[in-house]
C-alpha cells in the first residue's frame, strides 16, 4: 500500500463531499463574496486548480530532473495572483471550473499513487533559504486543499 493513501483518501472523500455543494452555489454567492486576499470562490477554487496543476508538475519534474530541482515557483512574488487573473476565473464557467478541479485533484491522487518511492527525497528549491523535498511536497498538498475549502466554507456562510 501506497503511503500516501490516508491523505489521498482524503482528498478523494473532500472531492465527493464538495462537487456537489459546488455546483450547487448561486451566482451571487461564487462571485460576489471575498475572502481575506480578496478573492472570490470562483478565484479559491481556481487558485486550487492552479495548485493542483503546479504540484503535478512538481512530483513529475522530482521524479526524473536533477537534484535539487529548480523551476519557477508560481506562489511567490504575487506570481498565484497572476495566475488567477491572466486565467480569468472570475468569468469562467462555474460548471467546467467545478469539474476541471475535481478532475486535475483526482489526477494528482493517481500521480500520487504511482510515484517512485525511491525519489521521496529529492528535492525541489522552494526559495533562496528553502528546499522542499517530494515527500515533503505530498504530505503538505492536503493541507493546502483543507486551508483553501475553509475559506469557501467561510464565503458560504457569510450571508
Amino acid at each position: 500500500m501506497n503511503q500516501f493513501e490516508a491523505p489521498n483518501q482524503s482528498i478523494l472523500h473532500l472531492l465527493e463531499a464538495w462537487e456537489p455543494r459546488l455546483l450547487a452555489l448561486s451566482e451571487e454567492v461564487i462571485s460576489s463574496r471575498k475572502n481575506s486576499q480578496n478573492r472570490s470562490i470562483r478565484q479559491i477554487l481556481g487558485h486550487l486548480v492552479d495548485s493542483a496543476s503546479n504540484n503535478i508538475h512538481r512530483i513529475v519534474h522530482l521524479q526524473y530532473r536533477e537534484n535539487p530541482c529548480s523551476f519557477p515557483n508560481y506562489a511567490t512574488e504575487g506570481n498565484n495572483d497572476r495566475w488567477i487573473v491572466l486565467q480569468d476565473y472570475q468569468h469562467e464557467e462555474w460548471h467546467n471550473l467545478v469539474k476541471l478541479w475535481r478532475y486535475i485533484n483526482l489526477h494528482l491522487v493517481h500521480i500520487i499513487r504511482n510515484v517512485d518511492q525511491s525519489k521521496l527525497e529529492n528535492q525541489w528549491i522552494s526559495s533562496d533559504t528553502k528546499l522542499i523535498s517530494l515527500r515533503e511536497n505530498i504530505e503538505s498538498y492536503p493541507q493546502h486543499f483543507n486551508l483553501h475549502l475553509a475559506e469557501i466554507e467561510e464565503l458560504i456562510n457569510n450571508k
